[in-house]
């Protein structure tokens, strides 16, 4: 319990004289907490120099502590004073950061030394008591506090106070006036447009306003006994002003677009500030703290969310970054003020100030926004103009024929398309005739006719209009009649669209589907469409015998691997020309597979006579190709297929001699193998690498290697390309060179990838697990245009989500010859790939497939080299070398060198800036178990 009696001596006065219009006396005053109700003190000493004491009671009958505050004032001068003491109920400078003083009424009552208790004067937000100072006197005054601290006490010239309160009072009225406007503005936007936007903004706006008025005061003069709820309407303001910023932030950068943890976390802290505004009726102060530190915490995630949208080119988050930025002085300016490091009496109504031109330039960043973009135009369009901006979205051609004056309009003008051939356009109807082509001038002028003896119909047409340089680009027109209101036609308007490229592309895609890319020749597809409809007709007529000759060359990729891929592109065109020659013009000659041929023969059906036909093959094949200065021969493995009269398909007879050729194979190579139908049982099949590939599959005896992919720079590794290996339980390790073409004979080729995948996957995950912050890339090489289909995606897709990787982390090798089977679908495969974060990388570069516009169209990360361009001895091989890949880095790809034989040729690969080699001549390939010791290791050593 405080003692009932307590003594105090008072310091020395502050003097004063008639030309102080304000002193600050808070330096001077004496505080004493927790006293009894009777007060002592000594007083300064007077003029006389005589100490005298005086006593003072509390006036509050119901309290069992006082608080008192002592200080002194003297007047030297020979006139009297009139002063007042003001002490304001809030301040934000020392108001504290996360328990701030929210302010009340700071001073009951002031007892003087002379004359009676001091005459409170009316005041709205300070305690203001009237002061007389005679002549030469000293007077000690002794105030009984109702707070526990005085945060600022005034002695103030009355009419220099009055001044100063109508200054602010104006001030006060500008920024209340402002901010009123904004309120209700954005308030009737936001019920006119119903947007999200403008309601959060509207809301920011309004509890901005309701903070001012706080702030100003409004509501202590709209409302009697209003100071004891101030506290609780401030915390409560600052707790609404942070949800609304927050709200604001929200919905402005459509953060629930982004991710669904933007939408969750939002939700989860606007909950959390609805019940710290339920705590600002119990506990202001404390949810004030809290409020203050939510409103800075939204502050900084603000800086990371605009600053990385903005980095993204993200246009809402670049214009909010001038607003941001006077959030962010805001913030600072409120922290350095609560915390006391800047401490003067403007700072408050200059933050106020300014939260009125954070408002007002919110609401200037939304408006301009709105009215540019996008959210007060939409709805405003009438039907026609809607239409009319669709039109323009197509950037399709208006066709517009007027029947009554003949005369044709195309906007825009058809010479973007045509050239000067569009002239000839102009005018009459009848000046396109000679344009279009031959072939559809008849169908188009027919349907023109029919539309005009109607006078009802669609025009939907597909035509070639020949342009200047003499070719011909593909339109499509879909015109409509106009009917006037004599019912007859007064003019037919539509749209035109150039369709040259679909048309070029379904001519692709129709080559692709029938010939193979390389040689032209008819591919399995139609080969086995031809052989079914030539079994059908062998039922009719005797005089017609379908053979097939399935050829294998012995040991094809020993020509990849010596003299590089494009010798084996030369072989095989040379190998199609011969045998070529050979056939008739009803026979067939078809290329199945990499290395595999198929002559369907028609014009023979004497077996002398194709055996004879036979043995010409195989002379042909065994003669030396010549690439450059190598002579090239390889040996063939021939399996025949006679007619055999039964109800076998197409794809049966096929697969019959296909399986004679094996036999071939199995008794040495290089023979003709006529088939038998004891093949089917004789066990020949399991004994097949086919069916021991398919075993190994089953029985996970495939394994992966990687091959260490070097930094050319440092020579540190910075990835690794993965190869999948067949551990053979009578031949050893086979590589997938060596079986991939049986794969592609028995379509195990998407299998074999899926397994590659998912076990590549899952090493990465064990590295990124063990080793988090790595740089490595994974290479996989697509080894067969097979897999060239949306069934790839599917795989891919299916393995990302069950593994994540980093973007970049995986990346996929694809050949120019493959790609080039298939161009269309290649690109929409590569582009679908991209999407998934797999990079692309462009293998065997430099042989020639494709044409520069294909290289650049496709989005490769990398390119590959081939080592035909590095390995052996070229002249001006060094200058071919370095301008292809300056020619890949101005197109901002890296460049990587496979097969390097050397270190000679290493440090010529380094002089022309090539980043990566891959080789095993400086490391072989290693199993995921060794790469991890080895980076086990490395880490240690590091530590």
């Amino acid at each position: 319990m405080p003692e009932s009696f307590f003594f105090a001596c008072a310091d020395e006065p502050i003097k004063i004289t008639s030309h102080d219009t304000a002193l600050d006396l808070s330096s001077t005053v004496q505080i004493y907490i927790n006293q009894g109700k009777t007060f002592q003190v000594s007083t300064a000493p007077g003029p006389d120099g005589i100490v005298r004491r005086i006593e003072v009671q509390g006036n509050d009958e119901k309290k069992s502590a006082y608080n008192w505050a002592v200080f002194s004032v003297a007047n030297p001068t020979d006139e009297q004073i009139d002063r007042l003491i003001v002490a304001p109920h809030y301040r934000l400078s020392h108001s504290g950061l996360l328990n701030p003083d929210l302010g009340s009424i700071r001073i009951q009552s002031i007892t003087p030394s002379e004359g009676f208790a001091l005459d409170r004067q009316a005041s709205p937000d300070s305690d203001v008591f009237f002061l007389k100072i005679n002549p030469g006197s000293v007077i000690t005054l002794v105030a009984e506090l109702r707070a526990t601290n005085l945060p600022q006490l005034y002695l103030w010239d009355p009419q220099a106070y009055k001044d100063t309160v109508n200054a602010y009072t104006l001030f006060h009225g500008i920024l209340l006036g402002i901010s009123s406007l904004l309120a209700l503005l954005l308030t009737i936007l936001s019920f006119v447009r119903g947007h999200s936007l403008f309601v959060a903004t509207a809301a920011l706006a309004w509890a901005a306003l309701a903070y001012i008025c706080v702030d100003c005061h409004f509501f202590r003069k709209l409302f009697e006994n209003a100071s004891s709820y101030e506290p609780i309407w401030r915390a409560g303001t600052e707790v609404v002003l942070t949800a609304s910023m927050l709200v604001f932030l929200f919905s402005y950068l459509h953060l629930h677009k982004w991710h669904w943890h933007f939408r969750f976390g939002v939700v989860l802290w606007i909950l959390a500030l609805c019940g710290l505004g339920t705590l600002t009726a119990f506990d202001p102060s404390r949810a004030a703290g809290i409020a203050r530190v939510s409103l800075g915490l939204a502050t900084c995630i603000g800086i990371i969310l605009i600053s990385y949208l903005s980095y993204r080119r993200y246009d809402r988050a670049i214009m909010l970054i001038p607003t941001w930025v006077l959030i962010i002085s805001w913030q600072v300016g409120t922290y350095a003020t609560v915390t006391g490091r800047i401490d003067n009496n403007i700072m408050q109504d200059a933050l106020v100030g300014n939260l009125v031109l954070i408002v007002l330039l919110i609401s200037f960043t939304v408006m301009q926004h709105a009215f540019s973009g996008g959210i007060i135009n939409q709805g405003l369009f009438s039907d026609l103009e809607r239409k009319a901006l669709a039109i323009m979205g197509t950037e399709n051609i208006v066709w517009d024929w007027d029947v009554r004056y003949d005369r044709v309009f195309t906007n825009p003008d058809l010479s973007l398309y045509l050239g000067a051939a569009a002239k000839n356009l102009a005018g009459p109807m009848r000046n396109w005739l000679p344009v279009i082509h031959g072939e559809d001038q008849d169908r188009f002028r027919i349907s023109l006719d029919s539309i005009l003896d109607a006078r009802r119909g669609k025009l939907n047409e597909t035509f070639r209009l020949r342009s200047g340089d003499g070719q011909y680009r593909w339109f499509s027109l879909h015109a409509r009649p106009v009917i006037g209101t004599n019912g007859q036609i007064i003019r037919c308007v539509g749209m035109m669209m150039d369709m040259t490229t679909m048309k070029n592309i379904e001519e692709h895609l129709f080559q692709d589907s029938t010939y193979d890319n390389l040689t032209h020749l008819p591919n399995k597809n139609l080969l086995l469409d031809r052989l079914q409809n030539y079994c059908n007709l062998a039922t009719l007529y005797k005089d017609i015998r379908p053979t097939l000759l399935v050829v294998d060359f012995d040991n094809f990729r020993a020509i990849n691997k010596r003299y590089g891929m494009s010798a084996s592109d030369t072989f095989l065109l040379t190998i199609a020309r011969r045998l070529s020659r050979h056939l008739k013009p009803l026979d067939t000659l078809c290329r199945l597979s990499v290395d595999r041929f198929v002559l369907l023969l028609i014009s023979e059906n004497n077996l002398s006579k194709v055996a004879a036909f036979a043995l010409l093959l195989k002379k042909t094949l065994s003669m030396p190709v010549t690439f450059t200065k190598y002579q090239i021969t390889l040996t063939a493995s021939i399996g025949l297929l006679p007619w055999i009269s039964d109800e076998a398909r197409a794809e049966a007879r096929l697969n019959d001699a296909i399986l004679a050729m094996y036999y071939a194979k199995c008794n040495g190579g290089n023979r003709i193998e006529a088939f038998q139908p004891i093949f089917r049982t004789a066990g020949l099949e399991k004994k097949s690498r086919a069916e021991e590939l398919r075993h190994a599959l089953m029985q996970k005896t495939l394994f992966m290697v990687y091959h260490p992919v070097f930094n050319m720079t440092d020579g540190v590794v910075a990835g690794f390309e993965a190869s999948p290996q067949w551990s053979h339980a009578a031949h050893g390790v086979i590589s997938i060179d060596d079986f991939i073409s049986t794969a592609e004979h028995i379509d195990l080729t998407m299998q074999i990838t899926h397994f590659v995948l998912s076990r590549v996957s899952i090493d990465l995950a064990c590295i990124n697990e063990q080793f988090p912050g790595n740089k490595f890339f994974v290479a996989i090489n697509i080894p067969s245009a097979q897999l060239l289909r949306p069934e790839l995606l599917n795989r891919f897709q299916s393995i990302l989500v069950r593994t994540p990787l980093r973007e970049g982390q995986l990346q996929i090798k694809l050949s120019e010859k493959m790609l080039m089977q298939n161009p269309e679908l290649s690109f929409l495969l590569c582009q679908r790939l991209k999407t998934f974060g797999i990079g692309l990388i462009l293998n065997n570069f430099g042989l020639g497939y494709a044409a520069l516009d294909y290289f650049i169209r496709f989005p490769f990360d990398m390119i590959a080299l081939d080592r035909s361009l590095f390995n052996g001895e070229k002249q001006n091989g060094k200058i071919i070398l370095k301008s292809l890949i300056n020619m890949a880095h101005d197109l901002g790809l890296k460049v990587i060198a496979n097969g390097v034989e050397n270190d000679h040729i290493a440090f010529i690969l380094k002089d022309a800036h090539c980043e990566y080699l891959q080789s095993n001549a400086f490391h072989e390939p290693m199993q995921i178990n060794k790469i991890i010791t080895i980076l086990e290791k490395n880490k240690n050593l590091k530590r």
